[in-house]
């Protein structure tokens, strides 16, 4: 383990920070499935499952998932698609979240917006070309 800035120690298997505020606002796992009205377990699952992506923050220490991922509604449906073509692509977790928080000049914007604005062909092409 390292430390933090506040000597609080970081797990060794959390995101970096800046990618922690790149993302922004977080969910723990409970807030998840408080948000979607299941049980914990099944938002491990729909982790498991790639319909959902979740890391080890470093402060908190724990796992969480992007608050973007979730709409008024549950999960945000074209999502999944765009996780599996980035796990093909062979992204890990974290260059998966980087890659979908980050601006993208061709969108314009980044990933997350333009699916969330209801554009998954387009952003779903450019996560293709990444395996290539």
């Amino acid at each position: 383990m390292s430390t933090s800035s506040s000597d609080t120690p970081v797990p060794a298997d959390a995101i970096p920070a800046e990618l922690d505020a790149l993302v922004g606002d977080w969910l723990t796992m409970p807030d998840v499935a408080e948000r979607l009205d299941q049980r914990v377990t099944r938002v491990h699952n729909l982790v498991k499952d790639h319909r959902l992506l979740a890391v080890r923050r470093p402060d908190p220490a724990v796992r969480a998932v992007p608050a973007l991922f979730l709409t008024e509604s549950g999960l945000l449906e074209p999502l999944q698609g765009t996780l599996v073509l980035l796990a093909d692509a062979g992204y890990s977790d974290e260059e998966s979240l980087r890659w979908l928080f980050t601006e993208d000049p061709s969108l314009p914007g980044r990933p997350i917006d333009a699916l969330r604005d209801g554009r998954k062909t387009e952003v779903r092409r450019r996560a293709q070309a990444l395996a290539w």
